[in-house]
């Protein structure tokens, strides 16, 4: 398991920690992040990070794609990089979490921790130790709706490495040993967050808003759930949602197009074809205000509030990434910032971000302030919301969120990793291959009347959930909220 920033959307760092994937903006930025990271040798990690493949204000129109197709009909995006002899592949497989059956919530987050603890005639021991012998570096990772492998290697060691990889995708062991760890692993860490206030407010938050659905569930389960996990599930989950159809790749570094289209055969090839039929819901994401207080004892409360969103291919989707940008997602440039923390010393921080699921679109914002004052740090959010929908934002605000939100994009693709995590995350949410070059005049074609009429739309501050972790002090949770 490790953390991975590639699939789905959150516009703007949210204050607090546990904000899972789907993440900022339009693009890639967060993932829920594990703490079981498996690395090889840090001379990869470090040499990788530093394989820059684009450069300057211009980076990302400067970064040529290809779209490989091997022989067998399996695509992937590539980008050649010959500079340096180091090789970055990334690969998504759609399902992720959300196919975990009832009862065995943490299956797919599980799975991620042991794909790379035996495969094939290799155990644990020997494919780790065959894995750090080559400095290759092989982890996996799961989130809300996707299942994600990353492999870095040296091009002298590339065959061996995609061996390896193959082999933990088609043949993995399941040895009672490594199950035995990794369940452990992940029992520890289940515990420790049940203390977690942040953890303890995203859950129900979740709980809250997506209901029943498969993304009110805790993606990385609970202590029942991961207790009754055996080594069958796992193997029913690979052969269920470990197929070629619902799998986006992509690499970049020392590789051609032609050698790319054989290793793609030889690595992907014996999958099944499709992966087995899901079928999920819509989530209609209540419009009903709702305040929920979990009461402990702490000298602060954590918020988290949010409600209906927007999904990635709707119109306003970028008017309402720039309009976050201003109100919430742009750090100390943001209104909540200058409100809640600059004139009033209310928060350290506070944050907003416009986040999309695969089957969900919502928008979720943060702060942790002393019990004394939430109530007054709840409604100067608030305040700000309806301004925002009722006057709009100056034209000053737009520029500067435009010369922010284009001049820092190009720092996604300044190493090969970014790239090819950029570029798995893209496919994954269905953007076209020149997406980097037309992201920017996207963002710089919003308008004034684009953002007041996307305000319209969400950061109602009448359609929020709000969940507090704490002993907030004047908070009505009579009306017009519930508790």
């Amino acid at each position: 398991m490790k953390h991975l920033t590639a699939v789905g959307f959150l516009v703007g760092a949210l204050a607090l920690g546990g904000c899972d994937q789907q993440a900022v903006g339009d693009d890639a930025q967060m993932k829920e992040s594990s703490e079981m990271a498996k690395a090889t040798t840090e001379e990869v990690e470090s040499v990788v990070d530093k394989a820059i493949t684009a450069s300057g204000p211009d980076a990302p129109s400067g970064t040529q794609i290809k779209r490989v197709v091997s022989p067998g009909g399996i695509e992937a995006w590539l980008v050649e990089e010959h500079s340096i002899p180091l090789i970055a592949v990334e690969i998504g497989f759609k399902g992720g979490a959300r196919r975990d059956p009832d009862g065995k919530e943490g299956l797919a987050y599980m799975l991620s921790g042991l794909l790379d603890e035996g495969a094939g005639d290799l155990d644990s021991q020997a494919f780790q130790t065959r894995l750090e012998d080559l400095a290759i570096r092989l982890s996996f990772d799961a989130g809300r709706d996707g299942f994600y492998g990353s492999l870095r290697t040296l091009t002298e060691n590339r065959d061996e490495a995609f061996r390896l990889l193959k082999l933990a995708l088609t043949e993995p062991r399941f040895d009672e040993e490594p199950v035995e760890r990794i369940r452990s692993q992940i029992l520890v860490k289940l515990k420790r967050d049940a203390g977690s206030p942040q953890v303890i407010a995203r859950k129900r938050w979740n709980e809250e808003v997506f209901g029943d659905h498969p993304y009110g569930r805790p993606s990385q389960g609970t202590e029942d759930s991961v207790a009754s996990i055996t080594a069958d599930d796992l193997r029913a989950y690979v052969a269920g949602a470990i197929a070629r159809g619902n799998m986006k790749v992509a690499v970049v570094g020392d590789i051609d197009a032609a050698t790319l289209a054989q290793l793609l055969d030889e690595t992907f090839g014996t999958l099944p074809k499709a992966p087995e039929p899901v079928v999920f819901e819509q989530v209609e994401i209540s419009a009903d205000p709702k305040l929920v207080v979990i009461e402990r004892e702490q000298p602060q409360s954590i918020v988290l509030l949010g409600g209906p969103g927007l999904m990635l291919d709707d119109p306003d989707f970028f008017p309402a990434y720039v309009l976050n940008y201003v109100v919430g997602g742009g750090g100390f440039a943001s209104r909540l910032m200058e409100e809640v923390r600059e004139k009033r010393g209310l928060a350290y921080g506070v944050s907003t971000g416009l986040a999309t699921l695969d089957y969900a679109g919502y928008f979720i914002g943060s702060v942790a302030t002393e019990n004394a004052r939430v109530s007054q740090s709840i409604d100067i959010i608030k305040s700000e919301f309806e301004k925002v929908r009722t006057e709009g934002i100056t034209q000053e605000e737009l520029q500067n969120a435009k010369t922010y939100l284009t001049g820092s994009f190009p720092l996604r693709f300044d190493s090969n990793s970014k790239i090819a995590n950029q570029l798995v995350g893209y496919q994954l949410v269905g953007r076209e291959i020149d997406y980097i070059n037309t992201r920017n005049g996207k963002i710089e074609a919003v308008t004034l009347d684009d953002v007041t009429r996307a305000a319209q739309r969400f950061m109602d501050p009448d359609e929020l959930t709000i969940v507090v972790v704490g002993q907030p002090e004047g908070l009505d949770t009579e009306a017009p909220m519930q508790n």
